[in-house]
């Protein structure tokens, strides 16, 4: 005889549980896909050196080139935010993930500036639906508590991904040339897309807060626990947050306090992706101007990503306990270390030294905010709340190879570029720290996440 129909709290049921196979098989996969992620992108950092001797490019051509990417990952954080809130992540993410893969491979046949332009662009547009969409999935199936740290696992994939750019780089470009790593790096990608195409579940939050594909809910609920037994004709409810079918509208990411929130979130996001990709883009460059060879440019490049993976790994868990006030203790320490590189002379080694340090810092408090950046955001809206805050950071992202442009051929001293890097880190600090105090003041997560929603009709 069949059972009667339940009423299933699906937050509660996810808040309740530790953390099991379903969820490390998600992580992994969506980790897997941001380790190609982060290579893609960051391939044309450290093949640049190699694509300007053989193109003929200027510093100014090679800053556009950056930010051409930058801009593509800005506008396509915008439009698949916007599509994963309508159709779903999983949809959203597969596809996202064969495009980059492509358009990754197709970078190897560009032969002129306009056509890296061209393909940098689309490339990063396809790259910048993914990560945003990747956390808002990861996130509405893992108890409050392991949010941040379930993200920077995540991101640790960026990371790594953009590091093992320079090794492989160094590795492939002599042989095959630039247009050889990309050629693996895209290769990997679809091979990625195929895995998640086979494995990566809908989010069932997005599902109830929809109220669609009951049955898909049910089977999906049976999978994180084999005993649940749910059904379709069971009712699937969100105890933390009101039922939303309406269409996203801009207005809901400032409702109630995230009207103050969402601004600062997105000033921290900029300043801090500024950073980062200030000293991705130009970094192997900087220190090969710096007279260190190309090769120890491209391995201190990967040492500093690699050892701020390691810093926003060990944040975390102060993150999920002491809240976004613990974002802002790494920019504290970067902001006088990059200072300290930019304006005391130093000999090679302790310069090497101090500069790893700095720009880990940045690495590291990079993860601290993005760690949080969909955590204030409803599951109705979850993936335009990140998806934006991605998208707006890019305004950093565009700006800093272009800035790195005009302070490099200014006539400054290089080493200066790290003193002029070190305002955003003092901006980021700033920002979680007011993020830290709005959060304090909460009663509840449940209040804040029923903010976000429409008002009633008077």
């Amino acid at each position: 005889m069949a059972s009667a129909p339940r009423s299933i709290d699906i937050a509660t049921f996810i808040n309740e549980r530790k953390l099991g196979p379903f969820n490390f098989r998600l992580i992994v996969l969506s980790w897997l896909i941001t380790v190609f992620d982060g290579f893609d992108m960051m391939l044309i950092s450290f093949t640049a050196p190699w694509m300007r001797d053989e193109l003929s490019l200027s510093t100014h051509q090679l800053g556009n080139v950056f930010s051409a990417g930058l801009f593509g990952m800005m506008v396509g954080g915008f439009a698949f935010a916007y599509i994963g809130d309508r159709i779903g992540r999983r949809q959203t993410i597969i596809g996202a993930a064969f495009a980059f893969g492509i358009l990754t491979t197709a970078t190897a046949l560009a032969q002129s500036y306009e056509a890296l332009l061209i393909l940098r662009f689309l490339d990063g547009f396809a790259i910048g639906g993914m990560l945003p969409l990747a956390w808002a999935l990861n996130i509405e199936y893992v108890p409050t508590k392991y949010r941040s740290t379930v993200v920077t696992v995540i991101m640790v994939g960026y990371s790594l991904g953009s590091s093992l750019a320079g090794p492989v780089t160094v590795w492939l470009a002599p042989t095959y040339g630039w247009e050889g790593v990309f050629v693996f790096g895209g290769l990997g990608t679809i091979v990625c897309a195929f895995a998640l195409l086979f494995w990566l579940p809908e989010s069932v939050r997005f599902l109830a807060s929809k109220n669609l594909k009951p049955d898909l809910i049910a089977k999906t609920l049976n999978k994180v626990d084999s005993t649940l037994g749910a059904t379709a004709q069971d009712r699937f409810v969100l105890s933390d947050e009101k039922q939303d079918t309406s269409n996203f509208t801009a207005a809901k990411l400032f409702k109630g306090d995230l009207k103050w929130l969402t601004p600062l979130l997105w000033l921290a996001y900029i300043a801090s992706t500024l950073a980062v990709y200030f000293k991705a883009n130009w970094g192997p460059i900087v220190y090969e101007d710096l007279k260190f060879s190309r090769e120890t440019a491209a391995y201190v490049s990967s040492i500093g990503g690699i050892a701020g993976a390691v810093l926003g790994l060990l944040l975390m868990r102060f993150t999920d306990g002491k809240g976004p006030l613990a974002v802002a203790v790494y920019p504290a320490v970067a902001f006088p270390l990059l200072l300290l590189v930019g304006l005391v002379p130093m000999e090679p080694t302790l310069f090497l030294i101090v500069s790893v340090a700095a720009t880990s810092f940045v690495g590291g408090a990079h993860f601290g905010i993005l760690s949080i950046a969909g955590v204030f955001y409803p599951s109705a809206i979850r993936a335009n709340g990140a998806g934006w805050a991605t998208s707006v950071a890019k305004i950093g992202g565009i700006a800093g190879p272009i800035i790195g442009a005009f302070v490099l051929a200014s006539g400054l001293p290089i080493v200066r570029s790290f003193a002029i890097l070190a305002l955003c880190p003092a901006v980021l600090a700033l920002c979680a720290l007011g993020i830290g105090m709005i959060v304090k003041r909460r009663k509840a997560p449940a209040d804040v996440l029923n903010m976000a929603q429409p008002a009633p009709a008077e």
